[in-house]
């Protein structure tokens, strides 16, 4: 008896109301980086009622589903990420968060939702060749899941010819496909500056040296590197997010901390930016009489999307029934994303899916359009038939 493949978007608009269900539970049960305890064992549950082999506990609580074809072919994966926020949500639906503090601001459960609905298709599809491993990443918001799932052995115990990524994008109509070739989101580095002076009475600042004082120059002095030391056709983004110090109201502090972040696309950029941040710190520790101590950590790599994997994503999103409306020509994001760990690891590429709403990413009142469910299942479909069927891995731009 011949099995036959229902029609993908029949199956998934008729079962749509579960997906929402699986969405909605898992907005309201968010769990934060490393912590997605029970949001694994969810995911991990649904893809075994599938007929998947499921893997749990890579990078701690990421795991790994494969689905094997009937017949050879490539060995591709298709990643989703899992975690949520340490934000309180401030929305009112009846689905809202039940973890105080904690929710998912950036739409993961839709992510995670979509796979599983890709997912649920796919291992009922009649003739498929290859392999598909479906990824569930923890850790993706600034913790690093990517990486540790890499350096874990991801590649290693599930070889893959390419992998894939997707996020909900606001600003974007409903079902709209943002991809190019090259840097797709930015390089992020983390940088921490320590002043160290002589603290003294606030009357008597001549006996002393002004940490605060020396603070303002540094902040101040740090922009100058974005306006004249970067070439301007390379975007670079210098933001100091934290300034601490001082504990007295009559009292200069011994010390002052400054830490931000740097975003850029071209490692050129970043390096001039390290010599530069350096260059100054010297410059005014020397001018007020202070130490400065300046530790910068490479956080995320640029978000390069390899050329063949980005026009496999292309030919899905045309090859859909009407073809879902696609933008190749944007400018990247200054955001940064840690599926880029993976992407230096295989080739691969990385979309931005429009969600159809204007609340932006990480605010509270953030909730995933469930009408982007069936709409990202059906292209995940289309982009692993086209992963697929697809020729060797091309070169990144």
């Amino acid at each position: 008896m011949t099995r036959e493949t229902p029609d993908p978007t029949r199956f998934l608009t008729e079962r749509l109301p579960i997906y929402r269900d699986w969405r909605q539970h898992l907005h309201r049960h968010p769990e934060t980086a490393f912590a997605e305890h029970e949001t694994a064992a969810f995911v991990a549950g649904r893809l075994r009622d599938m007929g998947l082999e499921v893997a749990e506990g890579l990078a701690g609580t990421g795991l790994v589903a494969t689905l094997r074809g009937t017949g050879p072919g490539r060995t591709i994966g298709l990643r989703a990420d899992m975690d949520a926020l340490p934000i309180p949500e401030t929305g009112t639906v009846p689905w809202r968060s039940l973890r105080p503090g904690v929710s998912h601001a950036c739409g993961h459960d839709g992510h995670m939702t979509m796979l599983l609905a890709a997912a649920d298709y796919l291992s009922r599809q009649a003739g498929l060749a290859g392999t598909i491993h479906f990824v569930f990443q923890p850790a993706e918001e600034a913790a690093g899941g990517g990486q540790k799932m890499v350096e874990d052995g991801l590649f290693d115990r599930y070889p893959m010819d390419s992998i894939f990524g997707l996020h909900n994008w606001p600003g974007l109509p409903l079902g709209q496909v943002a991809v190019r070739p090259g840097a797709m989101m930015a390089a992020m580095d983390l940088f921490s500056f320590r002043i160290r002076a002589r603290g003294v009475h606030a009357a008597m600042p001549h006996l002393g040296t002004d940490s605060i004082v020396a603070a303002g120059a540094l902040a101040g002095s740090l922009q100058n590197i974005v306006s004249r030391a970067i070439d301007p056709h390379h975007p670079l983004v210098l933001s100091l997010t934290q300034i601490h110090g001082g504990q007295s109201l009559n009292a200069l502090p011994d010390q002052v901390d400054l830490q931000g972040t740097l975003r850029y696309f071209d490692d050129t950029a970043g390096a001039i930016a390290h010599r530069r941040m350096r260059e100054i710190a010297e410059g005014i520790a020397r001018s007020h009489d202070v130490a400065i101590d300046l530790d910068i950590k490479p956080a995320y790599p640029v978000t390069l999307n390899e050329t063949t994997a980005t026009a496999t994503m292309v030919r899905a999103a045309r090859r859909l029934p009407g073809g879902l409306d696609i933008v190749e020509q944007f400018t990247p994001s200054t955001a940064s994303e840690d599926f880029a760990f993976m992407l230096q690891a295989r080739p691969g590429a990385y979309a931005w899916i429009g969600n159809g709403r204007d609340t932006a990413l990480h605010n509270p009142d953030f909730d995933f359009n469930d009408d982007l469910i069936p709409i990202g299942a059906r292209y995940w479909i289309e982009v692993a038939s086209e992963a697929l069927d697809a020729p060797g891995a091309g070169t990144r731009t």
